[in-house]
């Protein structure tokens, strides 16, 4: 009996093994196969590692398309099964979260995809497939860079895609086809939506008038197409940024030569004309694949140069928006291809896409733990399809030499040979490093990461309110009639957009339509001709607050020499506001959308000001734009 205790013991002890075989056999190693990651308890370096908020800054990586098995898939090809990335696996504090759609009647779409997924953190609700930043409805909801823009921080956005794919357009635009790219699709896609139809444009366009700090990644092709209508109606997207005080560069030195970049002058950086072309190469999946030689991933030829990692990307976008030390900044960076190459069965694309947002999330983690005040999150829009498998299915397979020198069999069984590849609706990892980053933990979803981001940072989300403090000033308060004068908008802190009116409560003329920058439009009018009071008004274009101040003219008035007044880098000629063409309607819901936050407008009088001191100052920049043309 007590040899038959001591063998149950040893049973159990030693985890199935068979118990026949000598104790000596399962102390082969010192290290219990060496697998095991975690030294000693990890009680107190949890403890330490939940930091309580508000941060200054946040970090949001994403790897598109960067499942669960598509990590595993990259560590162990690039660090082997016992090994670990140093960045995406060094953050402490790890959950995961669910990603499914909304249909459009409200019931859940279990196998999303990048414009609904980047919608939900983005805005913190969930949308249909395809839809960017809005809701079931076509509702436009406010995204985490424009509530961090609002609320005095800087912005930016970085992507190895075309800026305006899913992921990064979730940012800057809100539209109903993931694929508006430029006004050409949008006119013809999303013609409601189109500014020639008053709507907000297309993502590019909206890209430009939301005007975030810096912007770096692929898509130039786009911004060569000419603006059907708006402001810039008949010039290219690139001519409109030029126009607008945009820095442009498209290579590594010109980026390099950048050392500021602000709401005067923001970096816009358009590399490719589409995506980045991928780390690594090797030969897609096929049929029997499995079966073949086993081979290496190799280097891509066609790669950017290495001052365009997304690592060194990363690294100047972070340097450029830190660069005050007094304002935070949202930052928000994306590894697009792994989603890419994964949709073509191409294991090594896939992984060299990895590796490289690995590197990407080393970059950040390095300043946040310099910087003390940073939340770094990492996370991925939706799984996707490969998986490691032990023998050659019947579908698509590849075999990979791993670090290890071991074979690795991936599999990719949602597609035909030659057809894309699906994504998979399971829950996907996130992981956070700084103040709020215990909010990642257990299991959320998709849309939580939303209000993680902006409570880390405490963003008032009332966009309205934010502008509710709005004033303008006249250079000269008494004019003599046809004279010019200045207005300056102040404190539009949540409008990006401002249009002007002078005129009285019968009739007005517009002023025309103002970037505002820094939370500042400036208007140059001409007074009306008959003497009178009259009412210079400004209007957001976003958020609906007006502001007013009464212009006296009068034969009377004493020539007086102008005060000078600040001048933005960039200004537009006239153009309609959304909201008082043919298309009122549709776009009065869109700045009531953006509005909708819970503050509520400025009396309709002082929003007819603003709108018609913006209106002017455009119009008078039209016509000497035409008059030089000419």
């Amino acid at each position: 009996m007590r040899r038959s205790a001591l063998m149950v013991a040893a049973t159990g002890l030693l985890a199935g093994a068979s118990i026949l075989a000598p104790l000596g056999a399962y102390a082969a190693t010192d290290d219990h196969g060496g697998a095991a990651r975690n030294d000693g308890d990890q009680t107190a370096a949890i403890r330490e590692s939940i930091v309580d908020g508000p941060a200054k800054n946040v970090i949001l990586l994403i790897g598109d398309g960067m499942g669960d098995s598509e990590i595993t898939v990259a560590r162990n090809y690039a660090q082997g099964a016992a090994g670990e990335f140093a960045g995406i696996d060094a953050l402490p504090l790890t959950g995961q979260y669910t990603t499914y759609a909304l249909n459009p009647d409200g019931t859940p779409n279990y196998a999303s995809e990048s414009a609904s997924t980047a919608s939900g953190w983005s805005t913190g609700t969930k949308t249909n497939n395809g839809s960017l930043s809005v809701d079931i409805a076509g509702t436009p909801q406010s995204t985490l860079l424009e509530l961090a823009k609002a609320n005095g921080l800087r912005t930016g956005n970085v992507s190895t895609a075309e800026i305006q794919d899913a992921t990064p357009g979730a940012q800057v635009a809100h539209i109903s086809a993931r694929g508006c790219y430029g006004p050409v699709e949008t006119s013809v896609t999303c013609a409601e939506e189109a500014l020639e139809n008053g709507g907000l444009g297309s993502i590019s366009e909206q890209l430009l008038t939301l005007r975030p700090d810096v912007v770096l990644g692929g898509g130039s092709a786009t911004f060569t197409e000419t603006a059907v209508g708006g402001d810039w109606a008949g010039q290219t997207l690139f001519e409109q940024a030029t126009e607008r005080g945009y820095q442009l560069v498209n290579d590594a030195a010109g980026l390099e030569a950048i050392t500021a970049a602000d709401q005067s002058a923001p970096v816009l950086g358009l590399f490719t004309e589409g995506n980045f072309p991928t780390r690594w190469v090797g030969p897609e999946a096929t049929v029997g694949g499995g079966d073949l030689a086993p081979v290496s991933c190799t280097a891509n030829p066609e790669r950017l140069n290495t001052g365009l990692s997304l690592a060194s990307l990363t690294d100047k976008a972070i340097d450029l928006l830190s660069a005050d030390s007094e304002q935070g900044f949202f930052l928000q960076v994306e590894g697009a291809s792994i989603d890419k190459r994964d949709h073509a069965a191409d294991a090594c694309g896939q992984i060299g896409e990895t590796v490289d947002l690995d590197e990407a999330v080393q970059s950040a983690l390095a300043f946040a733990k310099a910087d003390g005040n940073t939340l770094v999150v990492v996370t991925a829009d939706h799984a996707h399809t490969s998986q490691i498998v032990g023998s050659t299915p019947p579908g698509l397979s590849v075999a990979l030499t791993t670090e290890e020198g071991q074979t690795m069999l991936v599999s990719y069984g949602t597609a035909n040979a030659g057809e894309s590849q699906q994504h998979t609706g399971s829950q996907v990892r996130i992981a956070g490093y700084g103040p709020g980053a215990a909010n990642v933990l257990g299991l959320t979803d998709q849309t939580d990461l939303f209000f993680t981001s902006s409570n880390a940072l405490a963003l008032n989300t009332d966009l309205a309110a934010l502008s509710a403090g709005a004033a303008v000033t006249l250079d000269q308060a008494t004019v003599a009639p046809g004279t010019d004068f200045t207005a300056t908008g102040s404190g539009l802190a949540a409008d990006w957009r401002a249009a002007g009116e002078v005129g009285t409560e019968a009739s007005g003329e517009p002023l025309g339509v103002a970037d505002v920058i820094d939370g500042q439009a400036v208007f140059i009018g001409t007074a009306p001709s008959e003497p009178g009071e009259y009412s210079v008004t400004l209007t957001g274009a976003q958020t609906g607050v007006s502001v007013s101040a009464t212009l006296t003219v009068t034969a009377d008035a004493i020539p007086a020499t102008p005060t000078p007044t600040p001048t933005p880098t960039a200004t537009a000629p006239a153009v309609a506001l959304p909201g008082t063409g043919p298309s009122a309607g549709a776009a009065a819901a869109v700045v009531g959308a953006l509005a909708s936050t819970g503050a509520q407008v400025a009396p309709v009088a002082g929003l007819a000001a603003l709108l018609l001191a913006a209106g002017g100052v455009f119009l008078v920049i039209r016509r000497r734009r035409h008059h030089a043309a000419s």
